[in-house]
C-alpha cells in the first residue's frame, strides 16, 4: 500500500458527494482554516481555496463521483490525491460519523503521511475503460438471457438442445418446441433482446478496438501474441493496467490483480491471508480466463498444466498458471516483448 508523503504548505480534504462536498483545510501545524459545506460545483470548489493554492494538496475517498474534481484539480495545476476507500479504515472506524468529521479525518491523513493512495487513472483512456467495463456488464446480461432459456426448457423436461443457441443460427424455431403460449412469448422475448445484444456488443467491441490501436497498438498486439488471450482479454488487460510503469516489481503488479494472497501473520505465527478484495477485480477475470483458453489447442501449455497439478493439486494448478500468465504479461510491456513460450515453459 502506497501512502502520500509530500510536505505541503495546505491540505484539504473533502467528503465528496453526487451534489454537496465538505471541505477541510488545514495548514502545516494542523490548524482548521476552512472547514464548510458547499455545492458540488467547480466554481465554488476554486472560490473556497482561492486563497490557499499557493501550495495545496486536495485528497477525496475513491467513489464514482471523482471523475470531475481530479480533471478540475489537474487543469487548475492543483495536486489531486485519490485515496484507497478499502484502507482508509480511520474514516469508517470512528464512533460517530458525518461529512464534517470525515474530511477532517481525510486531511487529517493526508497531512500525516497517513492516507493510503489508490490510482488517478488518468482521464484520456478513462472513458474507454469505463465503456469495456460496461461491455463485460452487458455481455453478463446477454448470458443470463441465455440461461433462463436453458432453465426453461428444463422446468418442461425437453430434450436437450444439442447445439449452442448462443449462435443466432442455432436458435431458430427455438420457441416453437413449447406448447404453451406464455411460455413461446416469454422465449422469443429473450431471443429479441439476445439479438439486440448481438448488435450492440458488435459495434462496442469493433470501436473499442479501433480506440485501443489510437492509445496503445504496441501494447494490445503485443498481449495478443500470448496463446488463449484474444481481442477481448487483450482489451481488458490494456486498459485496467494502462501504464506497467506504476508497478515498481512484479509482485506490486501481481498483488494488483489479486493473483496472489497475502499471509496475516503475529508475532511469527501465520493466521491465514487477508486482502482478498483489494485489488483489480477485472484483472483477476482477464487473467482467469487466459489461464482456462491458454490450455486449449496448446499441447506444451497442457503439459505444464500437468505439472502443476501434480505439484499443486487441480484446484490450485490454474491459479498457479494465471500468475504465471499475469507475471509473463508484466516483463513483456516492461521490457516491451513479444510473449515466448520457451522462456515461459522455463520460468
Amino acid at each position: 500500500m502506497k501512502f502520500y508523503t509530500k510536505i505541503h504548505k495546505f491540505y484539504c480534504g473533502i467528503d465528496l458527494h453526487a451534489r454537496s462536498m465538505y471541505l477541510c483545510i488545514l495548514d502545516q501545524a494542523g490548524n482548521t482554516l476552512v472547514h464548510r459545506n458547499i455545492p458540488a460545483n467547480g466554481e465554488r470548489f476554486l472560490q473556497a481555496v482561492e486563497n490557499y493554492r499557493e501550495d495545496l494538496v486536495v485528497a477525496v475517498e475513491c467513489m464514482f463521483t471523482w471523475y470531475w474534481l481530479a480533471d478540475l484539480c489537474r487543469r487548475e495545476g492543483i495536486r489531486f490525491v485519490l485515496g484507497h476507500a478499502l484502507s482508509m479504515r480511520a474514516i469508517h472506524g470512528g464512533k460517530a460519523k458525518n461529512d464534517k468529521i470525515d474530511a477532517d479525518k481525510i486531511a487529517r491523513l493526508l497531512r500525516s503521511n497517513m492516507l493510503p493512495q489508490s490510482y488517478v487513472y488518468p482521464a484520456e483512456m478513462r472513458a474507454t475503460r469505463d465503456l469495456l467495463r460496461r461491455r463485460n456488464h452487458l455481455v453478463n446480461k446477454r448470458a443470463e438471457l441465455l440461461a433462463h432459456i436453458q432453465n426453461t426448457n428444463s422446468q418442461y423436461n425437453l430434450p436437450e438442445f444439442g447445439k449452442k443457441i448462443a449462435r443466432q443460427s442455432n436458435r431458430d424455431g427455438l420457441s416453437e418446441r413449447f406448447v404453451d403460449p406464455c411460455v413461446q412469448q416469454s422465449i422469443e422475448l429473450d431471443m429479441a433482446l439476445i439479438d439486440t445484444y448481438d448488435r450492440q456488443l458488435s459495434e462496442i467491441e469493433l470501436y473499442i478496438v479501433r480506440t485501443a490501436k489510437g492509445h496503445d497498438a504496441n501494447t494490445f498486439y503485443r498481449l495478443r501474441s500470448i496463446p488463449g488471450i484474444g481481442k477481448i482479454l487483450a482489451l481488458v488487460i490494456l486498459y485496467e493496467i494502462q501504464d506497467i510503469h506504476r508497478f515498481e516489481r512484479v509482485g506490486n503488479f501481481l498483488s494488483y490483480s489479486r493473483l496472489i494472497k497475502c499471509a496475516k501473520e503475529s508475532a511469527g505465527k501465520r493466521y491465514g491471508t487477508s486482502g482478498a478484495k483489494i485489488g483489480n477485480v477485472h484483472l483477476r477475470w482477464a487473467f482467469g480466463e487466459a489461464a482456462c483458453l491458454f490450455l486449449r489447442g496448446n499441447p506444451e501449455g497442457q503439459k505444464l498444466h500437468q505439472r502443476l497439478v501434480k505439484k499443486h493439486g487441480k484446484a490450485k494448478a490454474l491459479s498457479v498458471l494465471a500468475q504465471k500468465l499475469g507475471r509473463a504479461v508484466y516483463f513483456m510491456l516492461k521490457r516491451n516483448q513479444s510473449f515466448n513460450m520457451n522462456k515461459f515453459l522455463t520460468s
